[in-house]
This record gives C-alpha cells, sequence and structure tokens, in this order.
C-alpha cells in the first residue's frame, strides 16, 4: 500500500449543489477544485467543466434561474458568515453559455454588515426572495426583490432568530416561510407576496419538527418531513394548503430527511436515514409506484434537485469510499417521453480527483454499538486500521458538532488519512444526536447536558475494554460543539486521554451565548439553557472552570472572524492552559470563521495536527 502525506489526502476534492439550467443543458455546482469554493458548471450529460466565479472567498450556494441563463450565489467575506447575494448573468444574446465568457457578477444586497439568505426565484425569473438581518442583527426579515432593482421590498419583519423563506407558490402569489424557534421546534408560514400577510400553517402545542417543506406542483400542498402529532421520527407528511391538516405518506422504522416535489408534479423524492445510510425513494405521483434508487454505495444522499421538465433527478452524494461529487438520476426519456426508471440508475456526473490516491486504500467504518453508564446503546461509526503486531493501535474518539447532528458514513479525507497511517477513528452519536428520534435528540437538552460527556466517556471504556484500542493512546477531537465535547471530555474524565484537539470550541458557556450571533441566541438557549434561568449551571459545566483537571497535551483551532463561537473562546482556554503550564498549541487563522475552509489554512493546520498526535502518541 502506498504511503501518501496528509497534503495528499487534503487535496482530494469535491462537488456539491446541482442545480439545473433552465434549458436542462447544464448543471451547475461548487467545487473546490483550485482551492476556495468556486461556482462551475458542466453539461448535463458529462463533460469538460467551466469555471464560473472567480472569487476570493469561498461561494456557499447557487440557485440557476428557472427562466433565464443566470444564477443567484451567495458568499461572505473571510468566513464572517454575513453573507450577500449576488447575480451572475450569462453572455446576452443567446450565445453558447458553455464558455462561460462574458458573465457579470453584480451585488443584489450590498449590506456587508447583514446577512441573507437565498429564498428561491419566483417562477418567471423576475424576482427572487431572501431573508435578512438588515434592519437588526437578532432578526431575519423576509424581503421579495426584482433583479433588476438596486433595493429589495420588506414584505415582513420576523419574529426574531430564523424567519427564512423557502420558495414560491406555483402562482407566485405566496411564500413558504420556515420559522426556526429550536431545532427541535419548527412553524411554517404562508406569506402573500401582495400584502405581507401571514397565516400560520402548523399551529401545534407540543414540539413540532417540518423539515425539508417544498410545495406540490399544483400550490394544494405542502411535503415535509415531520414530527407532528407526538411523533419521535419524522415521517414523510403532506400538509392541504387549505385547511392545514396534516397527513403521512410514509411513517418507516427510521427518519424522514430530505423531501422535494418536482416542478411539473410528476415525482416526490425523499431520503430516508437509515442509522446514517441514505435510501433515496422516488414516488411516481401520476402511477402511486415507489422506487428505491438503484446501486448506491454506502454514503449519504443529499441536495435533492429536480430539472425543470422532471425528466432528471440530481443530489449530491458521498461515502467512506467516495469523496462528494454530483450524480445524476435519468428519470424519463428525453426522446421518448417515458419513464425509464425500471432500467436506469444514478450516474456519477461530476468526478473531483482523488489526489492520485487509489479507490482500494479508502476504508470503509464499521457501524458498532457500545453500552453506556444508564445502560443506553450508543451508536458509532468505527474505522479500524491495518494492525501492527500485538499491541492495540492509537484511536481518535471523535464527537461530532451540533449538537443536534449525525455523524454519518460521510467521506473524511482526515479519517482516511489516519487509518492508513495506524489510527483508528471511532465517532459516536451520543445521545442529543439526530437521525434516532426526537427523543433520542432531547436526551441532553439543558441540564442533562454532562450526560452526553459521559456517552463519550464510555466509548473510550469501549475501545479499552475490548482490546480495540490502546489505553495509553487515546485521543479525543471535536469541532464546534464537538470542541466542547472534547474540553469537557478532558477535564472530567483527565485519566483517559493522552491527548485532546479543540476546534472551534466553547469553552464557556457564558460568554458564548453573551457574544455569539445575535440571531443565534434564542435558537441555542433552548438547547444549553439560557443565562436568566440556568446560569449557575452553565458556569458549573463550563470547561473553563475545570482547567486545573486537565493532564494531557492540548491543540486548540479557532478563526479570528467566526461569528458562532467567538475567538474569545479559544483565547479563554489557552491562557488557562499556559498558566497552568499544561502543553497547548493554539493555531489562529484571521481569514477563517467557524472551521477551516481554505486549503492554505488547512495544510496548514492539519499537517501540525499530524506533528502534534505523532509526537504524543507514537
Amino acid at each position: 500500500m502506498a504511503d501518501f502525506d496528509i497534503a495528499r489526502f487534503l487535496n482530494i476534492r469535491s462537488a456539491s449543489g446541482p442545480s439545473f439550467s433552465p434549458d436542462g443543458r447544464f448543471v451547475s455546482f461548487l467545487s473546490n477544485i483550485t482551492g476556495v469554493t468556486q461556482l462551475w458548471q458542466v453539461p448535463v450529460n458529462g463533460g469538460w467543466p467551466t469555471q464560473l466565479s472567480f472569487t476570493r472567498d469561498s461561494v456557499r450556494g447557487a440557485h440557476y434561474s428557472p427562466f433565464k441563463h443566470e444564477l443567484i450565489y451567495s458568499m461572505d467575506e473571510g468566513g464572517n458568515e454575513r453573507t450577500q447575494l449576488y447575480l451572475l448573468r450569462g453572455v446576452a444574446g443567446g450565445t453558447d453559455h458553455a464558455l462561460g465568457d462574458g458573465w457579470t457578477s453584480t451585488d443584489l444586497t450590498r449590506r456587508p454588515n447583514s446577512i441573507h439568505t437565498f429564498g428561491g426565484w419566483s417562477h418567471d425569473g423576475s424576482t427572487i426572495a431572501l431573508s435578512g438581518t438588515r434592519d437588526n442583527p437578532s432578526r431575519f426579515d423576509v424581503y421579495v426583490q426584482k433583479i433588476d432593482e438596486p433595493e429589495p421590498k420588506l414584505l415582513q419583519r420576523g419574529p426574531g432568530g430564523y424567519y427564512d423563506p423557502v420558495g414560491w407558490s406555483p402562482d407566485d402569489k405566496s411564500l413558504l416561510v420556515v420559522q426556526l424557534e429550536s431545532n427541535f421546534n419548527q412553524n411554517l408560514f404562508l406569506l402573500d407576496v401582495a400584502t405581507g400577510t401571514a397565516r400560520c400553517l402548523t399551529p401545534h402545542q407540543n414540539d413540532s419538527q417540518y423539515h425539508s417543506p417544498c410545495w406540490s406542483a399544483d400550490g394544494k400542498s405542502i411535503y415535509c418531513a415531520s414530527t407532528a402529532g407526538d411523533k419521535d421520527l419524522a415521517g414523510l407528511a403532506q400538509i392541504d394548503v387549505g385547511t392545514g391538516e396534516i397527513s403521512y405518506l410514509e411513517t418507516p422504522e427510521h427518519e424522514v430527511g430530505g423531501v422535494l416535489a418536482s416542478p411539473k408534479g410528476r415525482w416526490l423524492a425523499w431520503l430516508i436515514n437509515v442509522d446514517g445510510k441514505s435510501v433515496l425513494k422516488l414516488r411516481d405521483l401520476k402511477s402511486g409506484k415507489t422506487i428505491e434508487a438503484p446501486d448506491l454505495p454506502l454514503g449519504v444522499v443529499s441536495q435533492l434537485e429536480f430539472s425543470r421538465d422532471d425528466h432528471k433527478l440530481a443530489f449530491a452524494f458521498d461515502g467512506p469510499r467516495h469523496n462528494l461529487d454530483v450524480w445524476i438520476w435519468d428519470l424519463i426519456n428525453d426522446a421518448t417521453d417515458t419513464d425509464q426508471t425500471s432500467e436506469s440508475k444514478p450516474r456519477q456526473l461530476t468526478r473531483s480527483s482523488r489526489a492520485g490516491i487509489p479507490f482500494n486504500q479508502f476504508v470503509e467504518p464499521e457501524l458498532i454499538h457500545y453500552k453506556t453508564f444508564d445502560g443506553k446503546m450508543i451508536p458509532a461509526w468505527f474505522y479500524r486500521p491495518a494492525l501492527k503486531g500485538d499491541r492495540p493501535p492509537p484511536v481518535i474518539v471523535n464527537p461530532h458538532g451540533g449538537p443536534e447532528s449525525q455523524t454519518r458514513p460521510n467521506f473524511n479525507a482526515l479519517y482516511q488519512y489516519f487509518v492508513q497511517h495506524g489510527y483508528g477513528v471511532l465517532a459516536p452519536n451520543v445521545r442529543g444526536s439526530t437521525g434516532y428520534g426526537t427523543a433520542y435528540m432531547n436526551l441532553d437538552n439543558t441540564t442533562k447536558r454532562m450526560d452526553s460527556v459521559s456517552d463519550l466517556a464510555h466509548a473510550a471504556y469501549w475501545l479499552r475494554d475490548q482490546g480495540q484500542g490502546d489505553r495509553k493512546r487515546l485521543v479525543v477531537y471535536g469541532g464546534s460543539y464537538g470542541g466542547f465535547m472534547v474540553l469537557a471530555a478532558v477535564s472530567h474524565y483527565p485519566d483517559l486521554w493522552a491527548a485532546g484537539i479543540d476546534v472551534v470550541g466553547i469553552c464557556n458557556f457564558v460568554t458564548f451565548l453573551e457574544k455569539t450571533g445575535a440571531y443565534r441566541r434564542a435558537n441555542r438557549e433552548a438547547e444549553y439553557g439560557s443565562l436568566r434561568e440556568h446560569r449557575g449551571f452553565l458556569e458549573k459545566i463550563s470547561p473553563i472552570n475545570h482547567v486545573d483537571k486537565i493532564k494531557c497535551p492540548m491543540m486548540v483551532i479557532h478563526g479570528a472572524n467566526d461569528p458562532r463561537v467567538p475567538i474569545g473562546e479559544a483565547e479563554q482556554i489557552v491562557a488557562a492552559l499556559q498558566e497552568r503550564s499544561i502543553p497547548v498549541e493554539y493555531l489562529r487563522y484571521e481569514d477563517e470563521g467557524h472551521g477551516l475552509v481554505k486549503l492554505k489554512n488547512r495544510l496548514d493546520a492539519y499537517a501540525k495536527m499530524v506533528e502534534f498526535l505523532n509526537t504524543h502518541l507514537k
């Protein structure tokens, strides 16, 4: 087996975010081919891709107009998440857009201190919906903007926090708007475009989720993944727009994720999360037949997108042995206009570079379950290295961020590097993770926070007791909320860990809640607890108040522009570790936000991470 350094693994590329051109000839996508994510397009049947954007910072999303050869894309500056919306317009006169020549970019929002999110094109392509913090940093308001006019028009002020349009009705008279009260409670509203008046489509008493909502082609229904009716697992739901009545089309034994109806009404697609693996299902609304996408390997499907004529379904796919790329499923024969799903299967449209690393060197993880302190079984993905001798390997335990998130069998270049260099990787989905039902997701809320840290410790106990990891060479590494988990683990279970790596993590819940983005505060307090009611508890569990218990060497990585977990969290924990003479290596990146995006920074940080681990474990 060839030995590749960390730089080779970090140069593995990706493609995602597919969007069909209005004529169906091209698919736009986002790719980090250049080291900074840019907008590209490729012919729908494959071919050489064309770069469309040439910006200093990463493009975050892009959406083709349904009518003209132009796109809206979003971009922030240096990772500060203050996204602006830009119009990228193709060559005038109907020339061949495959070349990408003469495209022009216009800043539509022009408020660099505000955050904007794209809410969809009107069906005639003249107007977009968006939300923004233009008037108040704690609130997203809903706007509409004609793309040839300089300013958006305020349609309705949001109630606070997240209040985002997600699509126009087929007649362009209404906008579907999601209000995110918390990650476990949402509402859907219909917003009249002419008057700005709103009607709540989903009034409810107990917490209910309404994920991935979309319009039916006739405008009579909203499809979504929902837990309404006190369901534990999200099912495939249909909401009557006139009455608000909700019914379920499918309530599988696993959670329903992404949902999308096709523009002309032929298809309904949805995803099922089976212990992290995606199952893509498709219903022919004409015949009622439901089928499952054939021959997809272990991995995760996301970002569903139908072509305007309902003939094709695009999506992003990645798995442990497949880096992220855009795939196409040809549903209807273009020549005969007939259903061809019985003989077709998804095909890979983009082929992002694997940096010359052979496919057979990538490994798939094993799904394991281990018992935690109260008898619950915790699911985890375990990447096993090839054993050298009789000694168990060093293992990196990697809790995910969120906390409402889930480690799934995605492609992870770092995991693959570590496994090929003798490290095991164990990625647990401790209580509080999504994908296993509402009850499991809520097991770590507010004052139950440290139960999830106990689950993390029991991952280390399992490795030790099963002989799967060297008890003297266990590392805990995580980012964002996972960074808090790292700091909590090394301070509350100091004898378990040989080293810890905290990336953009929370060390002090009080300062975090005081300084995180104003629009996020209420949402985060619903999960962690409020400073008004739980301040004493939040102080008690904050790792900054337990630094004296830490024994292992630490690495701390943070972006200076982070609006979610401000840089002060890193500065606090580093200063406290240094004051107590605990070995700490601190990496601060001035042009990054919540995580590392730019290739040059990733090459620097992860090379130093490898050196740090090799120094302290090997």
